[in-house]
């Protein structure tokens, strides 16, 4: 495996106002290009902090953090904002479509936002939307799918501006078992087809057994760090 690490942190503090002690107390992890991370924990750990610090949603208050071999811990909000636009992708657990567009409208959204001319944007979302299995709803709205559906347009938004980095929050945890196999059969072949670095936060152990590697957190400190089984991956 290559000795470069797309995502390096060194010593992440997270300091809340009126809060006694860090969210996040000192936390160091890198993640090697292509590897699927889970990042586990209970409640309280600091793993979704982690997760908005990862993916440039918030800044860490002392510490270094480095994607894709640049310090992108002391960018500014707009700054990180264009590093979300062009480097990362997110699927959320509640999907974050938004109501009143079609299936078409949300996955090119990002590509929208990006720059992207219409025909080209529209061009690759189709091929996305086919993709995730789900051509024949085009142009349906959010309300119109079911809750497997609504994933896979989440996850087709999130990988249509091509990201190198694919932050994944709890994205089988609203779905029942079978469809949540799915959805995950479906990350993995994104990850394969897209040479894809995936983290993944996750309670289900079934998820985590995806993974190359389990990263556990509690009260905002990596307590472990290794390898998983990784048989479906």
């Amino acid at each position: 495996m290559s000795d470069f690490s797309i995502v390096e942190a060194d010593g992440i503090v997270k300091e809340f106002p009126n809060m006694s002690s860090p969210v996040l107390d000192g936390v160091s992890i890198d993640v090697k290009p292509g590897e699927i991370v889970a990042l586990m924990g209970p409640s309280g750990s600091g793993k979704s902090t982690l997760m908005n610090i990862l993916g440039c949603l918030d800044g860490p208050t002392r510490g270094a953090y480095s994607l894709g071999g640049r310090d992108v811990s002391t960018l500014t909000a707009r700054e990180r904002a264009w590093v979300r636009l062009h480097y990362i992708g997110f699927v959320f657990q509640s999907f974050h479509l938004i109501s009143d567009h079609t299936v078409l409208e949300n996955v090119t959204l990002p590509l929208y936002y990006a720059g992207v001319d219409r025909r080209e944007r529209e061009a690759r979302a189709m091929e996305l939307i086919e993709r995730v299995g789900l051509g024949h709803r085009l142009g349906h709205r959010p309300t119109q799918l079911s809750g497997g559906e609504k994933q896979r347009v989440a996850i087709a938004r999130a990988v249509s501006g091509e990201p190198r980095l694919l932050l994944a929050d709890e994205p089988t945890g609203a779905l029942d078992t079978r469809t949540g196999n799915e959805v995950m059969e479906l990350l993995l072949e994104l990850h394969e087809a897209r040479a894809l670095t995936l983290i993944i936060v996750t309670h289900d152990p079934e998820v985590a057994e995806y993974c190359h590697r389990k990263i556990c957190l509690r009260d905002g400190k990596v307590v472990s760090d290794g390898r998983g089984h990784a048989e479906n991956a």
